[in-house]
Parts: C-alpha cells; structure tokens; sequence
C-alpha cells in the first residue's frame, strides 16, 4: 500500500518533512465503529472484499437518489466490470424523512452490490460518512455525495493522481470557506462545502483508520478526516475536477449547514486556540509590569534600548506619514544622519503598526510588539512541531513555549524586539523542508523567497544566525541519512534558486542602501568577549526562575546579551534524550546542530573556567567573514532554544503514550525538573525619567528652528539616551546632535554605536559622569565653537540633573556667556552669529 493522500482542486501538496519527520505508521485495522455511530441499523450481508467502495451519504434526497445510482451503476459496471467483487455502493440514509431509504432498498433489491445502512437518528452528512466509510469493504473507498456534482467520469482523475508517486488519496473539494479553514490552521485543504467531502479517493484502510479516529459529526468532518491524515505523516495531492451547482439542493438546508462547519471548525481547532491563549497569558505575563504604567515605567534591564526601539517606531512613522525615505533620517546623528536599513528598525512591522502608533503612541506599539510577538512565535514553533514531528498537542506546546520563552530570549526581550519576534523562522524552515521534498518547488520556492524577504524588514542577525543552524542541521543530516539527505538536495537547490530570484529584486535596493548609502558600515566592533563563558551554558539567566542576577551579569555582556543559561538540568535532559532516541535520525542531526551552536557560541577563544588557560574556539574560522564579522558571536548558542524545544516535544510525545503509569510519571517529573528552573519571570522594570517641561511645553520652539538640532547635555549615546525619547514626546520637531544608532566611524568606516565622538560631546559626559571640568582655554572655546557648528546646533538645553552647577558653569565659560532658564533647563541659544 502507498503512502500518500491527494485532495482537492488546487494543485497543491502538503507532507512532512524530508528530514525530520516521524516514521509513517503502519495503517492500523479499521476500528469498529464508535458506539455513538452505531446508530444505523444493520447491513445487508457483507458481500467480501472489493475493488471499490463507493459511500453516498443521503438525506432526504429522494428527488435526487434514484438517478446517482444509476449513473454510478452503469459507469462503474463499463469500467470496472460487473463481477460481485468489482465494486460497491455503500448509501448512507442519514434519517431522512421522505422516501430516500425506500429507493436505495428498490435499487438494492434489484443490484445485490447497492448497500443501505440507515440511522435512526438525524446527526448529520459527517456521521453518515463514518459510518459508510467504516461498513465499506473496498481496497479504496471513493465518496460522493446525492446529487451527483461531479459526475463518475471524474473518479479517472483520481485514480490517476492515486497511482502517481505513491500517493494514497485523492480527493476533490469545493472552495467554499477556503479562507477560514486555512485561517483556522488547517492547510493543505481547498475548503468545506455546505455538504461533504463531494468527491474524494481514498486508500481504503488509510480511509477506515482516518473516519474511526474521526468525532465530528457534521460537514466539517473534511478538514478533521485530512488534518489527521496529515500527522500520520500521509501526503496529500489535489486535483481539479468538473464540479456543477446542486440546483436541487435546499438552500435552508446549505445555510444551516455552513453555520454548523463554522462550528465544528472552531471546534476541531479548539485545542490550537487555547495553545494560542497560553501563549499569549504566559507572553502578558512576562511584560506584565510594562503594561500596568505604559506612561511611566521603562524596562530596567533595557539599558537604552526601550528608548532606541521606541525611537525607531516613531521616526518609521514619521518617515512614512510625511512621504519621506523610510531608509533614512537627519532626526539624530546630526548632520550625518543614520541609515535606518541598517539599523534594527523591523520596518516589517512599524510599517504596518503605524496606525497603532498614531494613535496610541510609541510605547504601545513597542509593548505590542514584544507581547505578540513572543507568543506569536510561540505558536509558529509549536505548528511546526506538532505538524511535522509529533502527535500530542501539548507536547508540540511545550516545545514551541521552550524555542520562544528560552532563557536568552527573555534576556532579549528587555530591548530587543529582532531577537524576539521570530514567528517568520518556523514558516521559513517548512517552506525549505517542502522544497526538500521536490512536488512543487516553484511555489514553494517563491513563498520562501516571499518569507525570506520579510524576515530581513524583521531582523537580519536573526535570520543569518538561523540560516546557519539550517545549514548545519542539513550537514548533520547528511551524515546521519546520506541517500535521503541528497535526495533533497536537488529540488531543494532548485527552490533556493527560485527563491533567490524572488528575494534579489525585492531586497536589491533596500541593501544597497544599508551596504553603500549613506552612513552605512562595516564590521561592528563588539569587543573581544563577545562569546559565551563555557559556565554561562550551565548557570540560569537573571530572569529565569532560579536565576541569580549576580552570577549572570558577571557571565554576560550585559542584562540584554544573557544569550545561553540553559542551565545544567535542561542541557542535561537533551543530552539524556539523544541517548534515549538516538535511533531516530532527527534526534542525531538535532545533537549535531545544538553541539555546534554551543561550540560556535563560546568565541574565537574560550577561556577554561578556573584556570588561565584559553583555547582556540571555533568561531575563530567565522570571525573575518562577510555579514558574520558583524555577529555577536554568543548568539549563536540561541539555536539550541529551538533544538531543545524540539528534543522536549518528542520526548513529551513518547513520554505520554507510554502504557506503564510509573514509568510515564518518572518521565514527567524529569522534565519538569529540567523546566522549572528556566520558567521566565516577569520583567523588571523601574519608574521612566520624566521629560523636561522645556520639550513638553513646547518652549523648545523658540530657540531651535528649522534645520538647526538641539544639543542636549550629555548628548544622547549607547550610555545615555533619555534624549531620544524627548523627541519622540515632541513628535519629532527638532532633530539632536549625537545619537544611540549604529553608524560607520573613521575612514574605514567602521561601526559603532552612536554618533562619531566629538571633543565637545566627551568633555559634557565626562564631566556629567564625575570627572572634573578642565581649565577653558581659548583652544577649548574654539573646539566648543567647531563642534556646534559642525552639528548645526540651534540651542544648547541643560536640564536640571546631578552635577549641573558644575556643567553649567562650564559651558558657560566655553560659549562666553550665561544661560537663560527657561521651565527646569538651562538654554543657551547658539544658532548662526551666536556663538
């Protein structure tokens, strides 16, 4: 028997994937029918084994019955012949009212092969279809429905696609509520109609096992019957068929009919929804304290990035609602200017929020972001794993709640919304494992192109550092499965092909721009500790529940780069499940890749811990290549978050369906011990410096004018960057000299954080952060005149803070006069002829 299961009238094909997927179980005997199906009184004898089993589910179709029969007779007798086990036809009367079951007893008395099982009970076509399809006796079992819209002939077609690539069904069905289905998560299905599934083939014991595992009762049994097809890891191929209008139908009948699919659609997908409600409580949670005072509270392990990211959301905005390059902007780094594409500005999405951010203000739009996408991602994590690796749903669940809440991303999620948001990665990884398996690598190849392209307005780094896992993922399997690996590698080369051709011209431009356009870079200086210490891969972040802040600030670059802390009992847990089911070859490759990762994560050199040793790393072979000179190196251990998510669901799923009730227990309690100590915590988060009533009043206004930029004391960097978030409460008004962005410094253009240092701009952080002012000489007035000059400075604002007597008195001196107070700042005008 074949393996496969072809649906429908698109030319579409959805299987599992060519690397990872579960062994295809062997069909299972056709389960006896469940006792709420046993409502149809008995069968006729049971004539043996046929070739064809045709089901017809009828209600009151006795205007319509009699004619389906013979058409079905007379094709099925010319072409499969008129012997006793050729064929049969099984109808289903589902109750009816009329004399529909009186005429298929008239025609079954006339031809011994014509069938009748009635119910006593009206509960609906999907009932119908069960009990027919599990009373049937056919090696392949075709349903149609009473009114003949599509006629016998088309069952050729289906027979065709059933033989073709050991495919195991063929099915027709309508287009009707096609969006919703699909919206609801179930693809790969062309739609319900207001009855059945119209016309489909199926392999007869795929079909019998499919319709007992079956539990809806009404129209949308379709989308329950080839969802579970799907899991089991059976293909399914469509194919357009002629399909006419049931003009004798009842319209009352079709309209209660599509109110009860909607129902059971929402039904079969509750168990989805409520996956997608945890995601999003366990989400809110997280940033629960951001969102109880969005005016007033900022993120405390956030350092400056909730200002730079709230920045970014509003100058997109600004950019976009003034018809001005979305690519650029002079609003900081005065007069240079930051080249927003390469920057993290995910325009992906402060594009498309733009109406939120007009309305409800940056900050929201920030919170929105990070809560939905976490959980978004989440659930792109979890349908990847229950669609393509295991049966439970809640063990795909824990899977996908481990890739998105892992401890480095919650480390993340204090600022940076790129390594958060990462719904796009598991869509990108299936469209790849589709295109591995060679049916339609044109579509597959441009939706990845489509997805890939996305991803870079999302987050580069993310989406480079997951190529890279992809990549050694595919080597590793190349090991474990070589003849399945390179039978891959062909159509998948081809996709890729198709894909690039997609991505280049969409992506020409916008790169261009960040490689060549101004204020672009090279090569972003991280220091030389980039790299995870081998202890960070075993301790617990600062925000994990048995996390100890100390110890994790002293292993990190800082509150937003703890990008590993698995702790020891979950790197434990994985290793003891690649023991347990090393057999399966995507356990082997999962090892291989999550070893590397780590491996990669710990830098060109890894110290080893207590001693003064350092070795050579294998990041050193990366470190001076293009896009991957630019990494932080100890991201790279964030791979291991899917990988483990993956390990836990398969173990959770074997876990489960074992029959020994202690040993099922034991297996539980492990992995709880090992995800206990890494559950997130919510956010930390402190009271947000307020904004000087200078900016908020708009006093600003009379000392900045158009063109000129406001200089605040410190100016904005990657240490202090309050001010950015005076310009996004003016709406942009003014721009600011100095800046929290990346940009290029020197004449290899180098980047940096922040604006290129200026003599002026040290001297103002010096002094503000406790050195003491130097003595001002003409040489430093003159340096103080160049640099205002060279920022175009309108007015230089001091606000009211710690050590300001000192600042103040000492910019006087520089510019040679007092300043104005004017509400809680310090102005000195410096405009053209002022200074």
């Amino acid at each position: 028997m074949t393996d496969t299961t072809a649906t429908g009238e698109a030319a579409a094909a959805e299987a599992p994937d060519a690397a990872g997927a579960p062994e295809v179980p062997a069909a299972p005997a056709a389960p006896a029918v469940p006792e709420e199906a046993e409502a149809p009184r008995a069968a006729p004898a049971w004539l043996g084994a046929v070739g064809l089993s045709v089901v017809i589910p009828a209600h009151d179709d006795a205007h319509r019955i009699g004619p389906t029969l013979d058409a079905f007779r007379a094709h099925l007798d010319a072409r499969l012949g008129s012997g006793p086990g050729d064929w049969e036809l099984v109808v289903v009367d589902d109750a009816s009212t009329d004399a529909t079951a009186a005429l298929v007893e008239a025609a079954a008395a006339d031809e011994p092969r014509i069938r009748l099982i009635r119910s006593e009970d009206h509960r609906g076509s999907g009932a119908a279809l069960r009990a027919g399809v599990l009373a049937s006796a056919g090696d392949r079992v075709l349903l149609a429905d009473a009114g003949l819209r599509t006629p016998p002939t088309g069952l050729d077609r289906l027979e065709q696609a059933l033989g073709e690539g050991g495919q195991s069904t063929a099915a027709a069905l309508g287009r009707s509520g096609n969006r919703l289905v699909r919206a609801l998560g179930i693809p790969g299905i062309p739609g319900f109609r207001t009855g059945t599934c119209g016309f489909a083939l199926f392999d007869g014991d795929r079909a019998r096992a499919a319709f007992g595992a079956s539990a809806l009762d009404g129209p949308a049994i379709d989308a329950e019957v080839l969802r579970w097809m799907r899991r089991q890891g059976w293909q399914v191929a469509e194919v357009p068929v002629r399909r006419t209008p049931d003009r004798a139908g009842r319209p009352r009948r079709a309209a209660g009919d599509r109110r009860r699919a909607l129902a059971e659609l929402f039904r079969l997908n509750a168990g989805g929804l409520a996956v997608a409600a945890v995601f999003t409580a366990l989400s809110a949670y997280v940033f629960h304290g951001l969102w109880a005072n969005l005016d007033g509270r900022y993120l405390k392990d956030a350092l400056q990035d909730q200002n730079q990211w709230e920045w970014f959301v509003g100058v997109a905005t600004d950019n976009i609602t003034h018809l001005r390059n979305p690519l650029f902007t002079t609003a900081q780094g005065m007069p240079d200017g930051v080249n927003l594409m390469a920057n993290a500005t995910m325009l992906g999405l402060t594009v498309p929020l733009i109406p939120v951010t007009v309305l409800f203000g940056e900050t929201v739009t920030f919170a929105l972001v990070l809560t939905l996408g976490m959980a978004a991602s989440a659930w792109t994590w979890y349908w990847l794993i229950r669609r393509r690796l295991v049966q439970s749903r809640w063990a795909a669940a824990a899977g996908g709640a481990l890739a998105a809440f892992a401890p480095p991303m919650v480390s993340h999620a204090n600022g940076h919304p790129n390594f958060v948001v990462l719904f796009m990665l598991p869509l990108i990884i299936d469209r790849a494992l589709r295109l591995c398996e060679g049916r339609n690598t044109v579509r597959d190849g441009v939706l990845l192109g489509l997805f890939a392209t996305y991803q870079v307005f999302l987050g580069e780094e993310p989406l480079l550092i997951a190529a890279l896992g992809m990549l050694v993922f595919s080597l590793a399997y190349l090991l474990v499965d070589r003849p399945r690996a390179l039978a891959a590698a062909r159509p998948l080369g081809r996709g890729l092909a198709v894909a690039a051709g997609v991505c280049v011209p969409l992506l020409a431009f916008p790169l261009y721009w960040q490689f060549f356009g101004p204020q672009s870079y090279h090569s972003v200086l991280h220091g030389d500790n980039a790299g995870n210490s081998p202890r960070a891969l075993v301790e617990y972040a600062a925000r994990s529940l048995f996390g100890d802040a100390e110890t994790a600030g002293r292993l990190s670059l800082n509150t937003t780069e703890q990008n590993a802390f698995y702790g020891w009992p979950l790197l434990a847990l994985g290793v003891a499940v690649c023991v347990w089911m090393w057999r399966r070859r995507v356990v082997r490759a999962l090892a291989i890749t999550g070893a590397a990762a780590l491996a990669l994560s710990l830098g060109p050199w890894v110290p080893v811990p207590r001693t003064d040793v350092v070795l050579p790393g294998p990041w050193r072979l990366m470190v001076k290549l293009p896009l991957f000179e630019s990494v932080i190196e100890g991201r790279v251990a964030m791979v291991c978050a899917p990988v483990l998510g993956v390990l836990i669901a398969l173990a959770l799923d074997r876990i489960v369906r074992t029959r020994t009730r202690e040993l099922r227990t034991l297996g539980l309690l492990g992995v709880a011990a090992a995800l206990i100590p890494v559950l997130p915590l919510p956010l930390a988060v402190r009271e947000r410096a307020p904004v000087p009533a200078f900016i908020t009043s708009g006093a600003w206004k009379d000392y900045v004018k158009d063109g000129e930029a406001l200089v605040p004391v410190p100016l904005p960097d990657p240490g202090q960057a309050d001010a950015l978030h005076w310009q996004v409460e003016a709406d942009f008004g003014f721009r600011l000299a100095g800046g929290y962005f990346n940009g290029p410094w020197g004449p290899d253009r180098i980047g940096i954080y922040g604006a290129t240092p200026r003599h002026l701009s040290n001297l103002l952080r010096d002094v503000r952060y406790g050195a003491q002012p130097p003595e001002i000489t003409p040489q430093w007035r003159e340096q103080a005149r160049q640099d205002l000059e060279f920022w175009k400075a309108g007015a230089v604002v001091l606000p009211f803070q710690d050590r300001g007597v000192e600042l103040r008195d000492m910019i006087s001196e520089l510019l040679g006069r007092q300043p104005l107070k004017v509400e809680d700042a310090w102005v000195w005008r410096v405009g053209p002829g002022q200074v």
